[in-house]
């Protein structure tokens, strides 16, 4: 059985007080019942006029660790104790009688536009801070990067893995009715905030995929009534054409992992393959030579293997070859029909989207093809796009009815905490990008 995102919290913190003196740590292995209490203080302000952002910054903390499943907060109403001051000593006798395995709490100062932020992590039950108090500087526009800098250290040191809240999605914004919908890409925050718009709607656009980096994003535009790839500096939104034939149809594309070049797939007189470009020469070099329609190419992260999606035995199901080409061997044998894969950053499963039965499903399995696990299902779901730490999904899910539409979805690769992102508008084809530097 593949580890799950949610796990059960160890009942050494609930046993007696002589046995919960070992650290607070959450064990990603098993699936959890109840999440872990923890408290959140409003962070103290050090300089005048920091309150306001002292208040935000505590409570986008508490909302990001709650968003994950594995996180109960404990309402200030039944704290005991008060936080008045960041240096103070915490009064852990307090905290036990309500029940709080952690504490954080934090400070914020500002000098202008600039901002310092600091926190601390207790473990209530074993009366020790887990590390030293760190610190985050930036400004005080930035304060989101802020707080979710710190939930992010906070979510690291309680489950040994990389938190994921400090990080951008790029989607498919969608407007209009139905039968004339507009599309741009734009550009936010992991949680639905700071939208920005990085194309205009004049043209169709689809299928945006960031760089490892972060710092590039590639789509498909119908700009020139065919489609072609694009390349977006997202920094300073200027943008570059992937060089085709007339006649060729480019898309589905993906950086490869040091972003010097690029996989797509590629028709040409009826015939659709997956083609590789170097983005400095513009060589072009052809993956797969069949008759059948080979597409959605998604790389491993050691940059060797391709999964990608083939109708070759008829229907449509997932295959994965050497980067370099070469025969490829099919993962997928569950009934349905399989598409849009994508590798995890962890390497250790793929993502896809299933249709069976009159049903859509995201779901997951091992690179072998074996542990298939469906952890949607919906009228439509589909574009299954993976979290930094390989431990959370996003995807498109789309109503039924003359007004529904798509919106965007998290869940994590146990099948729980299923979320709706919250973004005015409709929503789809995510790409979820590195965390930020």
């Amino acid at each position: 059985m593949f580890k799950s995102l949610l796990t059960v919290i160890s009942a050494l913190f609930l046993a007696l007080p002589a046995i919960a003196q070992s650290p607070l740590r959450i064990e990603i292995t098993e699936g959890v019942i109840e999440p872990l209490p923890i408290a959140v203080p409003l962070f103290q302000a050090e300089t005048a006029g920091a309150e306001g952002l002292a208040s935000d910054i505590s409570r986008l903390v508490a909302a990001d660790l709650v968003g994950t499943g594995l996180f109960r907060e404990i309402p200030s109403s039944a704290f005991i104790s008060q936080v008045s001051n960041f240096g103070q000593p915490l009064a852990y006798p307090d905290w036990r009688a309500i029940n709080a395995q952690a504490v954080v709490t934090g400070a914020v100062a500002i000098a202008g536009n600039q901002m310092t932020v600091k926190f601390r992590l207790y473990d209530v039950f074993s009366g020790a801070e887990l590390g030293e108090g760190l610190q985050f500087a930036g400004t005080t526009a930035g304060w989101r990067r802020m707080g979710h800098k710190v939930a992010d250290a906070v979510y690291s040191r309680i489950t040994g893995e990389s938190g994921y809240f400090d990080s951008r999605v790029v989607y498919v914004a969608e407007s209009g009715p139905k039968d004339n919908r507009l599309k741009r890409l734009a550009i936010m925050d992991y949680d639905g905030a700071n939208v920005q718009f990085l194309t205009d709607s004049a043209a169709l656009v689809l299928a945006p995929r960031f760089s490892a980096t972060g710092d590039r994003v590639l789509y498909t535009s119908y700009e020139s009534g065919f489609p072609r790839i694009n390349l977006l500096d997202v920094a300073s939104v200027g943008r570059r054409q992937l060089t085709t034939e007339a006649g060729e149809m480019a898309f589905s594309p993906r950086f490869s992992r040091d972003g010097a070049s690029v996989i797509y797939s590629l028709s040409n007189g009826g015939n659709t393959d997956i083609y590789r470009t170097d983005l400095s020469t513009g060589a072009h070099v052809r993956l797969t030579s069949a008759p059948s329609i080979e597409t959605a190419p998604s790389l491993s992260p050691d940059g060797t293997q391709i999964v990608f999606e083939s109708d070759r035995s008829g229907t449509q199901q997932l295959y994965i070859m050497s980067a370099n080409g070469g025969e490829p061997r099919r993962i997928s044998f569950g009934q349905g029909r399989y598409g849009s894969p994508v590798w995890s950053p962890r390497g250790d499963l793929v993502a896809f989207t299933k249709q069976n039965a009159g049903r859509f499903h995201i779901g997951v399995m091992r690179t072998d093809g074996s542990e298939e696990r469906l952890l949607t299902a919906s009228f439509l779901d589909e574009s299954p796009t993976w979290a930094p730490n390989g431990r959370v999904l996003m995807f498109t899910r789309e109503t039924q009815g003359a007004a529904g539409g798509p919106s965007l979805y998290s869940v994590d690769i146990s099948g729980r905490n299923l979320r709706q992102v919250p973004i005015q508008g409709f929503a789809s084809d995510a790409s979820w990008g590195p965390l930020q530097r």
